[in-house]
């Protein structure tokens, strides 16, 4: 059966992510312009390795590329609370223009985990740019310097965000249909 039937909807095709992603690029490229070295882009694994690749494409300036993993979720639907990071840096941030890439932003917990944790490391400048952000669910204020989409409180799949490490290869954004994933 195609993974396609799992989804109750698509709230973002694969067009609509594509020109939104062109559009962020330009953006930062404009803003980092005048940045003597690579904007550093530290993309969430695993959420965000799709959208970092296409991101960095669309920046028209020297990027460099790194990750980190953290774990917050498991194979739930919400958030544990607790981070752990799974896998650290390569690269040394000090003195850097960092932008960390993050697929969804959800209640925030572990954003404002990682952004203390990065912060900690003297880092020259420290944004975040997220493909999307849940309509109502912030339960601590991160500062998102760059959003591509807000999107309702729903649960949703595709172009790398997962349920149980499935669904990440859609090329759009979906709600998954409920009795997928009921506990």
């Amino acid at each position: 059966m195609s993974i396609h039937a799992d989804i109750d909807r698509v709230i973002l095709s694969e067009a609509e992510i594509a020109e939104r992603i062109r559009e962020l690029g330009e953006e930062i490229a404009r803003e980092y312009a005048a940045v003597a070295r690579p904007v550093l882009l530290i993309a969430v694994l695993r959420g965000a390795a799709l959208f970092v690749a296409d991101l960095a494409r669309a920046i028209d300036d020297k990027v460099e590329i790194d990750f980190m993993a953290v774990s917050s979720y498991g194979s739930s639907t919400k958030s544990s609370g607790v981070v752990r990071i799974i896998k650290d840096l390569d690269e040394d941030i000090e003195g850097r223009d960092v932008l960390v890439i993050e697929d969804i932003l959800d209640t925030g917990l572990t954003l404002k985990y990682l952004l203390r944790n990065l912060a900690s490391r003297k880092p020259a400048s420290l944004e975040v740019v997220t493909l999307l952000q849940k309509e109502g669910k912030q339960q601590v204020p991160i500062d998102c310097k760059y959003v591509g989409f807000s999107v309702p409180d729903e649960f949703v799949v595709g172009y790398g965000l997962d349920y149980a490490e499935r669904y990440r290869n859609l090329p759009y954004i979906g709600v998954l249909k409920p009795a997928i994933y009921a506990d």
